[in-house]
């Protein structure tokens, strides 16, 4: 009889699927990825298909299985990490699709937020949700899938409805759910669950007009949930338990083994996602995201987030647009070019700013040009911004929250620069840490599984795969003052000439 060893963490995200296989020691034996094409059927609408979410996911495990050189029958469990607020729907008798799934960068429902808005409950969103349920959320997916798309809604009202996050449906397509149920922290995302009575907010969902019916329970993140069928490069095909789902900012928390109150992570992609751990307390606030975190052991782990707005689609924009470079590896270098940004200051709002300004009418700018100024600073200054939107966010967790960030652990496409790295640590004053091990979500999803296949234990856990490189700060808190006010002077004359 097989001994089953090995574990699979699935990272299914908006761009694409990943699957990492790790042995008993926590190190990775395969790692396997698909690119994931998303539909744009109107503008400002942005789909998936749920078929193909699914054959990618299949595929990234099998070329996972064939690079570990093992079969699924040698895998004890699976994790999925989960992309958060796309939904994901279908018929409960057949298991089949009720249309595409619409990813958290549909916009369709712009109009409805403004509408739902003026409900009297609204003010209590923040309190009970965790968040402001934008145009992005689940709960407004489906509100407007309710009213304008009869088939969903005909499915909704015979009782024949689910729907829940990509992670389930991967146990529908490729496997057998034990039950309509996902991670805790993926059901609160959905916008409709109110996370400190730990249930759903039913007068919320009687606004949307939202069936409870069709909704998933929330369950612990180390959980039974099923079982998912892996192929492996013969064809073969073995059932094996799933006993792990999170959301994909959770997942990449713990991933890189922050797991305790003030621990912290940073994430560089389309945007800059800051994630907190808070530990078991969620704190009161006005202008950061509160979530769950994971639960295990029936204690829940809560964590702050925040978002400052575009940097991958920065990057993209001084590439195309302003032709700054022709390929983003060039942004460290121009940036190395010169000694500092010569006095140049980049805001980049192309969307607005996020916490704590919380200002959408606010647009990029780039101030303090000279005759002297050239791409170099520009791109300094970019990365300059960013230090200082993440000091900005982290300041108001600490005066929200009481909890202090010791050191920030870094990923995503531009940390792969050092100097981005370093300047970083020089506008927050505190020690950036760049794991050379960067799955971090597929990593959390692994050990997660682990845990629930009686692997580790939560409290002994193997380490990060790799070394990590640390960014000691250099300027001293002069310097580092002097230039943060200097950017929060270019911030107030950016938002004072978005509001006229």
């Amino acid at each position: 009889m097989p001994n089953p060893s090995y574990v699979v963490g699935i990272d299914q995200g908006t761009s694409g699927s990943r699957a990492l296989v790790l042995d008993r020691e926590g190190q990775v034996r395969g790692y396997g990825y698909r690119p994931l094409v998303r539909l744009y059927p109107e503008p400002g609408r942005v789909e998936q298909d749920p078929f193909t979410v699914a054959a990618t996911v299949s595929d990234a495990i099998a070329e996972a299985l064939g690079r570990a050189n093992i079969t699924p029958a040698d895998v004890a469990a699976v994790g999925i990490a989960s992309q958060r607020n796309t939904d994901f729907a279908w018929d409960s008798q057949t298991g089949h699709p009720v249309g595409h799934a619409i990813t958290w960068q549909d916009l369709r429902t712009v109009d409805l937020v403004g509408e739902l808005s003026a409900w009297p409950q609204a003010s209590h969103w923040r309190e009970r949700l965790g968040y402001f349920p934008g145009p992005w959320s689940s709960a407004m997916h489906l509100a407007w899938r309710m009213r304008y798309d009869p088939p969903f809604a005909d499915a909704a009202h015979a009782g024949r409805l689910r729907v829940g996050p990509s992670a389930e449906w991967l146990l529908v397509a490729l496997g057998e759910a034990r039950s309509h149920a996902a991670d805790l922290s993926l059901v609160q995302q959905m916008g409709m669950y109110d996370f400190r009575a730990h249930g759903y907010w039913d007068e919320w969902l009687a606004c949307l007009g939202v069936p409870r019916t069709i909704l998933p329970d929330a369950a612990p993140t180390v959980h039974d949930y099923g079982v998912l069928r892996l192929t492996g490069v013969d064809g073969r095909e073995v059932a094996v338990p799933a006993l792990a789902m999170i959301g994909d900012q959770q997942a990449a928390l713990y991933g890189y083994d922050c797991r305790r109150a003030g621990d912290a992570e940073c994430t560089h992609g389309t945007a800059t996602f800051v994630d907190v751990c808070t530990g078991s307390h969620a704190p009161q606030q006005e202008r950061i995201n509160i979530y769950y975190a994971w639960q295990m052991g029936g204690g829940i782990t809560y964590c702050m987030e925040a978002d400052a707005t575009v940097t991958g689609a920065a990057i993209r924009w001084m590439r195309e647009s302003a032709r700054l470079f022709d390929r983003d590896e060039e942004v460290g270098l121009l940036a190395a070019s010169v000694p500092d940004a010569g006095g140049v200051v980049f805001v980049p709002a192309f969307t607005g700013l996020n916490v704590p300004y919380n200002d959408h009418n606010a647009r990029g700018t780039i101030l303090g040009l000279t005759l002297g100024s050239h791409r170099g600073h520009i791109v300094r200054a970019f990365l300059e911004a960013l230090g200082y939107q993440v000091r900005a966010i982290l300041e108001t967790i600490a005066a929200q929250a009481g909890i202090h960030v010791s050191q920030l652990y870094l990923g995503g496409g531009v940390s792969a620069s050092d100097l981005a790295c370093q300047i970083q640590a020089d506008m927050l004053g505190i020690p950036t840490v760049r794991p050379a091990f960067t799955e971090t979500t597929a990593r959390a999803a692994a050990l997660l599984a682990g845990i629930g296949a009686g692997i580790w234990s939560a409290d002994a856990l193997p380490p990060l795969p790799s070394a990590v490189t640390v960014f000691e700060p250099r300027l001293s808190a002069d310097e580092r003052d002097a230039g943060y006010a200097r950017w929060q002077r270019a911030v107030e004359t950016v938002r004072a000439w978005g509001s006229g």
